[in-house]
């Protein structure tokens, strides 16, 4: 199992949309950094763990834990003219992006701030990646020691399967 962060304007698309979707579960889709695009193509798989993340907001912070439901696909807002994130470059025959469909397990209440996590920077959490100067991607992989610190500052994330790890957890990948 790895471990991811998933960053997202909540005024865009919040934990409160992934909540009203259908079974909680919708395509993590818009991804258009090549280095994010890669790690959601070639590194992402079912089961997987993120936490969901608020950026760009009043109170940017870890909101939610979501599993990842489906592997990679081609995302279909790039094939749809009406779409912000339409690429007239891209074909179905050679699609540039992808998305996986993510599913709401728990949400975080409180949110796990960006302060509270500045906190840990500079002990378990000093190579997170959504703590380092000018790091912009919406996907960064998580180590799983940095997933059980994250997890460690909310116990009441520790009785769902946000928790659960395997002993071939990896360390890093990429991403935006």
């Amino acid at each position: 199992m790895r471990y991811w962060l998933l960053k997202s304007e909540p005024d865009v698309f919040g934990i409160d949309n992934l909540a009203a979707a259908p079974q909680r579960t919708t395509g993590w889709e818009g991804v258009r950094n090549y280095q994010a695009r890669n790690m959601l193509r070639d590194d992402f798989r079912q089961g997987d763990r993120a936490f969901f993340y608020h950026s760009s907001c009043a109170v940017p912070g870890v909101a939610g834990v979501v599993e990842v439901v489906r592997e990679a696909y081609p995302d279909p807002t790039q094939f749809d003219a009406t779409s912000e994130y339409y690429d007239a470059g891209s074909t179905r025959a050679a699609p540039r992006w992808f998305s996986v469909d993510v599913q709401l397990e728990k949400r975080i209440e409180p949110v796990i701030t960006l302060p509270e996590l500045r906190e840990h920077a500079a002990g378990a959490l000093r190579e997170m990646l959504i703590l380092k100067r000018g790091n912009r991607l919406s996907v960064t992989p998580l180590t799983a020691a940095e997933w059980q610190c994250i997890v460690a500052l909310r116990p009441s994330i520790a009785s769902s399967r946000a928790t659960k790890s395997t002993a071939g957890s990896r360390t890093r990948s990429k991403k935006t």
